[in-house]
């Protein structure tokens, strides 16, 4: 594919807005809720996304592979090499759900196993992350394009912690890691924003996610100067079985301490996991 990144990046933006307008509509009409094969939920606003992005993607990437959760739900899953984009459509389903206003639509492109440059878009608020790799990242909130970065890890750390998913594995891990810590709680993949903008120092996920669940959020990070390992201590890559992540520790741009005292043993098969 052609590198012109930049333009690449106002495509995915534009795509990230758009499916984000296809999921207000539907909040606004009102909705049901189904059960995927792995019980995790699913709506209309899932599909009605996806099907923008996809559209939107083929225009601005012809021929790059697209995988995307709802389509995998599906079995479709196209052959594809080490250039292919990450899609999520509607990230943070359950927050989705309930009426909050954390959840996310994230489109990632991957070169090489690694994130190269993604979009995090949060229909509800309209603030709009992008990144990257080697170019920088930035928010907005309407007003334009603002850089962000890390910041240098603060005395007293600050750890991002998920609405749905903070278990006891990583409060331990913190615990370890880092000492007493505060917290920020948000839900999808706004976590690596927050950590993006410098707002906050670590993010660990001492469970399973899914690929598309943290490729966005992952560029956005790297571009503004943080790390991403995953559980065996080296930087998280992409293209694993299932497009499962075991789980996976963020910085603000410092080696973290191992993940792998506090994991349980994990296959790496099976059902896919629900959401971020």
């Amino acid at each position: 594919m052609s590198a012109d990144y930049g333009r690449l990046i106002d495509d995915l933006a534009a795509a990230a807005r758009e499916a984000g307008e296809a999921i207000l509509q539907v909040v606004r009409r009102g909705f049901e809720v189904e059960s995927k094969h792995d019980t995790s939920p699913v709506t209309e606003a899932d599909r009605a996304a996806e099907l923008i992005i996809l559209g939107a993607l083929a225009r601005a990437a012809p021929g790059v592979p697209i995988i995307a959760e709802e389509e995998v739900a599906a079995g479709r899953i196209p052959a594809h090499d080490d250039t292919y984009f990450l899609v999520d459509p509607l990230d943070g389903t359950k927050e989705f759900i309930r009426g909050g206003h954390d959840y996310t639509v994230n489109i990632g492109l991957i070169e090489q196993g690694m994130p190269k440059l993604g979009v995090v878009f949060a229909p509800a608020t309209a603030r709009l992350h992008g990144g990257c790799v080697g170019g920088g990242a930035w928010m907005d909130e309407g007003d334009g394009r603002v850089p962000i970065t890390t910041r240098v890890r603060a005395e007293v750390v600050t750890a991002v912690a998920s609405k749905s998913h903070l278990n006891q594995a990583t409060i331990d891990y913190l615990e370890a890691a880092v000492g007493s810590c505060g917290y920020v709680s948000i839900g999808s993949s706004l976590k690596f924003c927050v950590v993006a903008e410098g707002k906050a120092d670590i993010y660990p996920r001492v469970a399973p996610t899914s690929e598309w669940d943290t490729a966005a959020g992952h560029a956005v990070l790297l571009a503004a100067g943080g790390l991403v390992d995953g559980a065996d201590g080296e930087p998280l890559h992409y293209g694993k079985k299932a497009f499962l992540n075991r789980a996976f520790v963020a910085t603000a741009g410092w080696k973290p301490p191992s993940l792998k005292p506090f994991l349980e043993p994990f296959s790496g098969g099976g059902e896919l996991p629900v959401g971020s």
